[in-house]
């Protein structure tokens, strides 16, 4: 099975690239569902979580309130490190476990991860893609998305990994500043000298 880590910051098309892989016949595990598992109701990281922020994180239903968590986090960088310290963890430890889970019957899986580098996930894939896009868009595009002001957007942005910082590991980059068509072709491209590179691989062996 061949993994390929997906990533690229907030905002830049990710879930596009992924939900085109997976026409092209690719499982796709996307991170952030397996994060929201991780603190679901019940689970031993939402009881830490509201252990060191207080009840207030919480809906009315006893589930993690997101909005209210990223307005602290994203506000504050020792918040953040509490918070990836309790979750980080449980989403490498869930995420293995769902590759192990498609492993018999996949030939190419799909880790769909905008943290793939600063979560510590780079190191169980096979291929980094990233997919980057120009600033201004990509801040169009998160503040139309997650109905946040300009200044809470940067905040967000400012969170991750510099786009410039993520290219530097990738193996195949995506350009998703252009039309949907572009993005399209660059990913059918890519998947297309994928397999090839793993024909070669699998011939040789």
């Amino acid at each position: 099975m061949i993994i390929i880590g997906l990533t690229g910051n907030i905002g830049s098309g990710k879930s596009t690239v992924a939900r085109h892989l997976k026409k092209l016949g690719a499982k796709v595990i996307d991170a952030d569902q397996v994060a929201r598992a991780v603190v679901a109701p019940g689970e031993p990281a939402l009881a830490e979580i509201v252990e060191q922020f207080g009840p207030a994180v919480l809906n009315p239903d006893g589930t993690l309130n997101r909005s209210k968590m990223g307005a602290i986090v994203f506000a504050d960088p020792s918040a953040r490190a509490k918070l990836n310290s309790i979750t980080h963890p449980r989403i490498r430890s869930a995420i293995r476990r769902e590759i192990e889970r498609h492993r018999p019957d996949t030939k190419v899986l799909v880790l769909e991860a905008p943290l793939l580098i600063e979560a510590g996930l780079r190191q169980g894939v096979d291929e980094i893609w990233v997919v980057k896009i120009n600033e201004a868009e990509q801040l169009k595009r998160v503040q139309e998305r997650d109905n946040l002001t300009a200044e809470e957007a940067v905040m967000r942005l400012k969170a991750q990994l510099p786009q410039e910082e993520k290219l530097k590991y990738a193996d195949r980059i995506i350009d998703n500043s252009g039309t949907p068509e572009e993005t399209e072709k660059q990913v059918e491209r890519h998947w297309k000298a994928l397999l090839k590179k793993a024909g070669a691989q699998i011939s040789s062996k």
